[in-house]
């Protein structure tokens, strides 16, 4: 398991509320759609990261996290396990303060790198499932 009870809960509750998603485009029939929808309903800001760059559930959407002109506290990210690493590192560029590894996205590698540089760091699990568990 990546990421501990804690470590789970701190990232939702107590690191703020700007969650760059990467991945999130307006495509209805993707996962990052639907758990950017439950996200927003549980207070967080969420600002899609996509190449197209689409305005997503009101949001203004960016190519890259470099593009983002303001300061992100976690990094969600759909992109398939080869680009994740890329992604954390770019996080970790960002200032981002944690990284957040959908279901099936694993990088063993990149997740013990993004906590050597200090962010948390959640692997292999959903924050749509695991926000509601919180009450």
């Amino acid at each position: 398991m990546y990421g501990d009870e804690a470590t789970v809960r701190k990232i939702l509750t107590g690191l703020g509320d700007t969650w760059a998603v990467v991945g999130l485009s307006s495509n209805r029939r993707r996962a990052a759609y639907g758990v950017a929808e439950v996200l927003q309903r549980y207070g967080k800001r969420v600002v899609p990261v996509h190449p197209k760059a689409e305005t997503v559930h009101g949001e203004q959407g960016y190519a890259s996290l470099a593009d983002i002109p303001f300061d992100v506290d976690v990094v969600d990210v759909f992109v398939n396990s080869e680009l994740a690493g890329a992604v954390a590192e770019e996080a970790v560029a960002k200032g981002a303060r944690a990284v957040w590894f959908q279901l099936g996205v694993i990088d063993e590698e990149a997740y013990d790198r993004t906590r050597e540089a200090g962010l948390e760091m959640v692997m292999d699990r959903c924050p749509a499932i695991e926000i509601p568990r919180l009450g």
